[in-house]
């Protein structure tokens, strides 16, 4: 009988230690981004964010933090591609790219809990383009984007407040050589630690 009360006390204080170490929440915010290449206008467009975040506490100063996020992205056409690049965006100038995103980021505590380094990459997958892209039948991006991330984060209580820049690694331009493109903006949001 001893035997079971002591292995159910160990079990009840290492069930406490782990969800200590370990949260879920959810988050949105404002993305603040543009496209790089020749072809767009060199000017930040709005779009959104929305999904979730955990934090897995990794000793006293260290916290990864993965999230899962639905990513929107715009941009413009520059007026003097619009002509050249007509056939595939439709005769469309804003361009909007959907991407299912996931950060894995690394938060560095600098001012006890409350404010917090982050640094990590983000691997984007394109789940959606403009209707018209796809009803002509050209793929002008490539399904994916690798994106290096630095901010800040503040933490008050449960509310995560978030500020990071962005810049793309890689090129993601599917039309034969006309240049790199490359995604690169700000993200602002604001989270709920559950």
């Amino acid at each position: 009988m001893k035997t079971k009360l002591l292995t159910l006390f160990v079990a009840l204080l290492m069930a406490n230690a782990m969800m200590a170490q370990f949260h879920i929440g959810v988050k949105g915010g404002a993305n603040i981004t543009k496209v790089d290449g020749k072809s767009f206008k060199d000017q930040f467009r709005y779009g959104y964010h929305l999904g979730g975040f955990a934090e897995i506490r990794m000793g006293n100063k260290f916290v990864l933090q993965p999230e899962v996020l639905f990513n929107q992205y715009a941009t413009r056409l520059d007026s003097n591609y619009k002509n050249v690049y007509e056939d595939i965006f439709g005769g469309q100038s804003n361009v909007k790219l959907n991407y299912l995103s996931i950060p894995i980021l690394l938060n560095y505590k600098l001012v006890g809990n409350f404010i917090a380094l982050q640094v990590g990459p983000q691997f984007g997958v394109l789940i959606d383009q403009s209707k018209t892209v796809l009803q002509n039948g050209g793929d002008a991006f490539k399904k994916g984007d690798f994106s290096m991330l630095a901010g800040l984060q503040f933490r008050v209580a449960n509310l995560r407040i978030n500020g990071r820049y962005a810049v793309g690694l890689n090129n993601i331009s599917d039309i034969g050589n006309e240049g790199k493109w490359k995604n690169q903006g700000f993200q602002v949001s604001v989270g709920l630690a559950l």
